[in-house]
């Protein structure tokens, strides 16, 4: 979607949002950039979350958006693939992130931390794994995975703060036999399950609802385990 105010994109999963401070690696800011001319930062997602993601255009709807982004005043929709069946199928995880004190990079919860909200929803159920809805009050670093982590149901492929095991289509499928071709099995999904679906908020008087479809890889894998649930 794209105004005159601001762009949204459907961010593909392993690439950066925003330019690291090396700046080695391609950033979608940086190739947008290289389209619309300058545009400016007003939330980002994680390299491997896939889904929307809101540029603005000039510096005043920056300083809006950025402020209803900080205020809380944008819903924030994700959906996702975690490990596990949840015993809440429905709840909220209320608990502070903070940087843990040695590991760069990797949060942790803590009552010290700064206050984080998430509540969830489970869409589906399947052996192994549940398709979520998570909806964040709070914008933190890494938060739904976090979270996911400290309810003992880490998003699946997550390699910071789950095993980071890809899915296998033999781990789901019974009596699966690998194809004479192949020497080694190929994952089903080898990157994290998170994906950013949908944004609303009130800008200049005028209400948005930003959607980014499923992405295919997460649609496929969704397929395979509906296909051999039983």
């Amino acid at each position: 979607m794209e105004n005159d105010l601001f762009i949204a994109i459907n961010k593909p999963s392993g690439l950066l949002s925003i330019p690291d401070r090396e700046g080695k690696e391609v950033s979608l800011k940086i190739m947008l950039e290289a389209k619309l001319g300058k545009i400016f930062t007003v939330h980002r997602l994680d390299k491997d979350t896939s889904g929307v993601i809101v540029f603005a255009k000039d510096e005043q709807t920056h300083k809006q958006l950025s402020k209803l982004f900080e205020s809380r005043a944008v819903e924030k929709f994700y959906v996702g693939l975690v490990n596990g069946i949840l015993q809440q199928q429905e709840g909220t995880v209320d608990a502070g992130i903070m940087e843990h004190p040695v590991k760069k990079g990797w949060m942790v919860t803590h009552q010290k931390g700064k206050a984080a909200v998430t509540d969830y929803a489970v869409l589906e159920n399947f052996r192994l794994f549940s398709w979520m809805q998570f909806q964040i009050h709070t914008g933190r670093t890494h938060q739904i995975r976090v979270h996911m982590k400290h309810m003992g149901h880490s998003i699946v492929c997550d390699d910071l703060y789950g095993d980071g095991k890809p899915i296998l289509l033999s781990e789901i499928k019974r009596n699966f036999k690998l194809s004479k071709s192949e020497e080694e099995e190929r994952p089903i999904l080898a990157r994290l399950a998170l994906h950013s679906w949908k944004l609303r908020f009130t800008l200049n008087g005028q209400d948005f609802e930003i959607e980014a479809a499923v992405p295919k890889d997460l649609r496929a894998v969704l397929q395979q385990l509906r296909k051999w649930k039983g």
